[in-house]
């Protein structure tokens, strides 16, 4: 197995969970980015659905606060959920139109991206001429990776066989250990994984129990996988402590 940690950026870009923990300023979004970097993170997952977040990275990667190597950075986002700024809500479209009109924005907003993921896939939207079209229009514009972020076991079975998948992105913490047969899947196909909510939104990081966060991560790394494990977060304080957990698990 081998697992890095990785840094899913909804927290910098819009308000969102139980608490609706609000995003940072822009001048904090990038001290955190500063330091994932320096901390030795390389690999960032955003989305235009996660509001301001593509714009922050976009501007810290442009801004050569990124160690001077944001080409060293493996840049992740997603096409399919879309960010209504007015009503400050997501909808869904996976249209070949929608979803084309957002590549191109991600790419003006990023300037690069590394890996294209499916957002909200679904076997019928996998399985779609709109997200075949996409996927080669992406291709031709430089793109080398794709992906789809699923959250049940169908989509995930799905996701396996397309032929232009190499990543899939699920949740999976001890909490919610359902989709724990697409390491399987994953594996016997050469395609790597993408954790998301391994601290289950914080809630395992509440546990009354010694070092639940290392905990939260070794359950995690007792799965036989390749790929990135998300951590997500607006604090230095607990981007730190997560970063050690993880090394200690």
């Amino acid at each position: 197995m081998t697992a890095t940690l990785g840094m899913g950026l909804l927290s910098i870009g819009r308000s969102w969970g139980v608490r609706e923990t609000t995003p940072p300023v822009e001048q904090d979004a990038n001290k955190l980015l500063r330091e994932a970097v320096s901390l030795g993170i390389r690999f960032f997952d955003t989305a235009p659905a996660y509001g301001d977040s593509e714009a922050r990275l976009g501007t810290f990667l442009k801004s050569g606060h990124s160690a001077g190597a944001p080409y060293e950075m493996t840049i992740a986002t997603k096409v399919g959920e879309h960010w209504a700024p007015d009503d400050k809500s997501t909808y869904v479209d996976h249209s070949f139109e929608a979803m084309t009109k957002s590549l191109a924005q991600s790419l003006d907003r990023l300037g690069k991206i590394d890996l294209l993921q499916i957002h909200k896939a679904s076997p019928v939207v996998l399985a779609a001429p709109a997200t075949e079209r996409l996927v080669q229009s992406a291709q031709e514009q430089g793109i080398g990776s794709f992906g789809a972020s699923v959250s049940d076991l169908e989509t995930a079975e799905t996701a396996v066989e397309c032929p232009w998948i190499d990543w899939i992105q699920i949740p999976f913490n001890s909490k919610y250990p359902d989709m724990e047969p697409v390491f399987d899947m994953a594996m016997r196909r050469g395609i790597r994984v993408l954790i998301n909510r391994p601290l289950a939104m914080g809630a395992l990081a509440d546990e009354n129990a010694h070092d639940p966060v290392t905990a939260a991560f070794r359950f995690i790394k007792q799965q036989d996988f390749d790929g990135v494990v998300l951590t997500g977060t607006r604090s230095l304080e607990h981007l730190r402590s997560n970063v050690a957990a993880f090394s200690a698990a």
